[in-house]
């Protein structure tokens, strides 16, 4: 019975953990945009009709093609930095929204921006050299998942 309760336990805070780490506007991740059809270079809007949940995340899918590929390895197209601006990430380590139409696949690794206002952060992470902010974005969301923020 104890072996189930904290199997239990482990799950439900596997679940928050995940969650917690992950930009859920709307209610989806990627502002329900289908995470698969950004591997053909577009942004698609996905369709409640196809959603699929890892490991408590919710995605929605264009179609059911891109759902079953999303459910064949769906930790390939999960965005990095748990969907928020890989651009602050790399910055300031700030969790910032995305514009989801705005994105790029770096060895294949979907990665989300802010765009709004005038600011394009996907430019200034190419400018500014995407490379090297793509290391300092991991050294800051590494921090980000252990600290708990």
């Amino acid at each position: 019975m104890k072996k189930k309760i904290l199997l239990l336990l482990f799950f439900i805070s596997t679940i928050a953990f995940s969650q917690e780490h992950v930009n859920l506007k709307k209610g989806y991740a990627a502002e329900g945009y289908d995470v698969v059809s950004y591997f053909s270079n577009t942004a698609e809007k996905g369709d409640k009709t196809y959603t699929a949940t890892y490991e408590g995340v919710k995605y929605k899918f264009s179609n059911n093609k891109n759902k079953k590929t999303f459910l064949e390895n769906p930790a390939m197209y999960v965005p990095q930095y748990g969907g928020y601006c890989a651009y602050a990430i790399a910055l300031k380590g700030d969790k910032v929204s995305v514009n989801p139409k705005t994105f790029q696949i770096i060895d294949n690794k979907l990665y989300l921006f802010y765009n709004s206002w005038g600011t394009n952060t996907l430019e200034k992470w190419n400018e500014e050299g995407a490379e090297a902010l793509q290391k300092e974005a991991d050294a800051n969301w590494k921090s980000i998942v252990l600290k708990g923020n």
